[in-house]
């Protein structure tokens, strides 16, 4: 296995960050780590990453013990924190040769220079101050940042924040690439992101692990029963669609449209007939496939 977690747990102070998580994860999958704000992903993402120790559990990267193996584990790691931090007074291809000495790297330094500069679509702003690119583009110079060292593992926080839909594309393939051979454990709070680029879902929550499971899998267990989207000619109340057998949660939407959430076989019937006896006219009725982010909401609500 690439990464190793059992039990893993942060304090602090009175407050559990993390608590009890445990996950493997082998060579070649991308997997996306998912939740709320402070749910506790980067907390687990840098005791993997060795910037903090857990307060008890362990953790494994490459065969390697966290909090044992620090230095170790770091020459194995590629990490791309969500405040990519970048020296803004240098210049990007000056930066990325500073960062191959950091890594040690001693032989063919401006070829692997060029290689990631390639890959990672830097060629135009190489010759640019990393200060005065956009954030898409200090987002390019981050992940070039972390495959630098060429690692087995790598740790990506919000890796396309900032980027515009083209360069969202060519990153989620160059991501997808890098799963092909390595490890990659990506957060992010796009849910679409997850469906593109990932085969495999974590989900945290207050610290804790609620899902562990891939994509297909999650959507199937269908955590809240059947969906529908249904559509009035009149105005209908929430609170009375509420109170039909059956339904769990009811989401107004625009034009007399609204997403109900159901485990009542007999919903069809019960809304044709709340339509008649409220005088309305039903003009819309289907059941909607469970969206990643359907799943999301119900695990973390």
């Amino acid at each position: 296995m690439s990464i190793e977690v059992n039990k893993l747990s942060k304090k602090y102070g009175n407050q559990w960050a993390v608590s009890d998580v445990s996950f493997n994860i082998p060579t070649g999958q991308v997997v996306g780590f998912l939740g709320p704000n402070g749910a506790g992903k980067s907390t687990t993402m840098k005791m993997l990453t060795c910037f903090i120790s857990p307060t008890s559990g362990s953790a494994k990267v490459s065969g390697l013990s966290v909090g044992k193996d620090d230095l170790a584990i770091r020459r194995e790691i590629g990490y791309l924190p969500e405040h990519n931090p970048l020296y803004f007074d240098m210049y990007v291809k000056e930066y990325l040769g500073f960062v191959a000495n950091l890594c040690g790297i001693t032989k063919n330094v401006s070829k692997r220079v060029n290689t990631l500069i390639a890959r990672t679509g830097l060629e135009r702003e190489q010759t640019k101050k990393i200060g005065t690119l956009s954030k898409g583009y200090k987002q390019r110079v981050g992940m070039a940042q972390a495959l630098m060292n060429d690692p087995k593992v790598l740790v990506l926080d919000e890796p396309t924040s900032g980027l515009d839909p083209n360069q969202i594309t060519e990153i989620r393939n160059l991501i997808r690439e890098i799963g092909e051979e390595r490890t990659v454990l990506l957060s992010t709070h796009i849910m679409q992101e997850v469906e593109a680029m990932c085969s495999r879902v974590i989900i945290l929550n207050q610290g804790k692990l609620v899902a562990d499971d891939s994509i297909e899998r999650l959507q199937q267990k269908n955590v809240q029963g059947k969906t529908l989207v249904v559509k009035f000619k009149n105005s209908v109340k929430r609170s009375s669609l509420e109170s039909l057998k059956g339904v769990s949660t009811v989401e107004s939407l625009p034009e007399n449209r609204f997403r109900l959430t159901t485990n009542a076989d007999d919903i069809q019937e019960q809304l044709f007939s709340f339509a008649v006896e409220s005088k309305n006219v039903l003009l819309e009725q289907k059941e909607e496939e469970q969206s990643l982010e359907h799943v999301f909401r119900a695990l973390t609500n």
